[in-house]
């Protein structure tokens, strides 16, 4: 049985019929970080949206757990275990943490204990309400209830967002050791690229809608002036990892 949890094929997407992200080859393996890295507008958003069915596809196939997705409505994606972490957080600033962990989707039934496990600073705030968290518990808060529903494929977008380098530099290696530890795959869109490489297992370069780079994370954090040029889109010819 194949450990390939998302395979993205041809994939060409984005919004009212023009082309935001074309002709995507990405796969994100069981229990694997892969970092979807780029500038501004390159397609990363635009990438998540597309594979949670927030946006369809225009041509190309998004395929999950050997499934075809093309018919799958966002719902049903997330009852097959896709989780999204949204670069707004997603969470209503009226209810409470505690509420956040233990409401959820229609049938679904939320590990509480996992959440609190992975980010204890959350079990003290379990009564206070998001609006009133700082910004690296509401981030905490937004990954943890998506750990909560033990998710196969779980998406983060811009996981550091308004947050401090330092904060981001605790919440990120809970994230690699969930992976590790419940085969969760996980892609991760970032703009602190050093900070995303040192989780990854590996990573792609988006340059206007195009994968222009994909190279294990070790290599690419060797080679700056690579990034720097795939960034920029100088890098058309594609580096593509071993194995």
């Amino acid at each position: 049985m194949s450990d390939t949890v998302l395979a993205i094929e041809n994939m060409t997407a984005g919004y009212d019929g023009a082309e935001v992200v074309r002709n995507m080859d990405m796969t994100v393996t069981k229990g694997e970080v892969v970092a979807l890295l780029g500038a501004n507008g390159a397609g990363k958003t635009t990438t998540l949206h597309t594979v949670s069915g927030l946006l369809p596809t225009i041509n190309g196939q998004i395929v999950f757990e050997g499934r075809d997705l093309a018919d799958v409505s966002p719902m049903a994606r997330a009852r097959l275990g896709i989780a999204h972490v949204p670069d707004d957080r997603g969470l209503f600033f009226g209810l409470t943490v505690g509420e956040h962990i233990r409401v959820g989707p229609p049938g679904e039934t939320l590990d509480e204990g996992l959440v609190y496990d992975h980010f204890p600073a959350l079990r003290e705030l379990r009564d206070r309400r998001a609006g009133l968290l700082s910004g690296g518990e509401q981030q905490m808060l937004a990954i943890g209830r998506a750990l909560a529903r033990r998710p196969k494929l779980l998406m983060l977008d811009e996981l550091s967002l308004g947050l401090a380098p330092v904060i981001v530099e605790r919440i990120l290696p809970v994230v690699r050791k969930y992976a590790d530890e419940s085969g969760c795959a996980v892609l991760l869109v970032e703009q602190h690229v050093q900070l995303a490489l040192e989780i990854a297992d590996r990573g792609y370069v988006l340059s206007h809608g195009e994968i222009v780079l994909s190279e294990r994370a070790a290599k690419l954090r060797e080679n700056e002036q690579l990034m720097i040029s795939s960034y920029l889109g100088e890098e058309r010819a594609g580096v593509h990892a071993d194995g």
